[in-house]
């Protein structure tokens, strides 16, 4: 039980990587703080995982709003007394270059992807100082990286996500809190589907989205989950400030 009674918070945990790892972080012993501006699917997800005996609080949010992230932590405090770990993983892909992007595109990008973990680490890091020791993930991506062509808005997000997370983890690496971020390539989530059966042809999209990956293969929400694991159990206790690629070989 590498979570035996931590305390975690899954932001996007309604669907996708979020699903995958509140799913995983469970059956090794979290007590789960589900995060989703999607309540009907997390309300469901809530239910499964309680019938399960995992203990779980539910808040619908949106986390680009710093008085709904505030109160996030609140709520978890109320309930548990503590924050162990806290997983910042939803996000939005819009498509498009810089020059097609719209400044209401590019604020939309920039909130949910970057602001809303600027915000849940303010409110959260008081909390795991008092404590002498933390762990928080951020999800970036390859993107983030190295840029990936029609994703301008989204690549400049990730990009920021690697640098708050290196940021946070030198500046409180003394109180005991660490902070890692995970760079995927392509993973196969219900919004990547929602992408692909939106797109003009559908099967040329999903090809290209599977060429992108030299093993011929997009990555699964279950391996993005494996790694969130080690980030947040003490297998990784020697490990901050590090931007993990996890890619099919596509920076090869």
């Amino acid at each position: 039980m590498k979570l035996d009674r931590k305390v975690v918070i899954v932001t996007g945990a309604a669907a996708g990587i979020g699903e995958a790892s509140a799913r995983l972080f469970a059956r090794e012993g979290a007590h789960l703080v589900l995060v989703d501006i999607d309540a009907e699917r997390l309300g469901c997800l809530a239910l499964e995982l309680e019938a399960s005996g995992t203990q779980v609080l539910e808040i619908a949010c949106d986390v680009a709003d710093g008085a709904q992230c505030a109160r996030v932590v609140d709520l978890t405090i109320a309930q548990f007394g503590k924050i162990d770990v806290l997983f910042n993983n939803a996000g939005i892909v819009l498509n498009g270059s810089l020059a097609e992007c719209t400044e209401d595109e590019w604020q939309r990008t920039i909130d949910v992807n970057l602001k809303s973990m600027y915000l849940l680490c303010r409110s959260a890091i008081p909390v795991m100082q008092r404590r002498g020791s933390g762990c928080i993930i951020n999800m970036s991506s390859i993107a983030g990286t190295n840029g990936v062509s029609n994703r301008g808005a989204y690549s400049v997000s990730k990009a920021g996500v690697i640098g708050l997370t290196k940021s946070v983890a030198v500046d409180f690496v003394k109180d005991g809190i660490r902070a890692n971020c995970i760079c995927p390539a392509t993973v196969d989530t219900p919004s990547l589907r929602q992408r692909i059966a939106g797109s003009e042809d559908p099967e040329a999209a999903l090809r290209a989205f599977i060429a992108r990956q030299p093993m011929g293969r997009m990555g699964r929400a279950e391996e993005i989950a494996a790694l969130a694991l080690y980030l947040a159990s003490d297998d990784s206790r020697f490990m901050t400030g590090q931007a993990i690629i996890v890619d099919g070989g596509m920076k090869l």
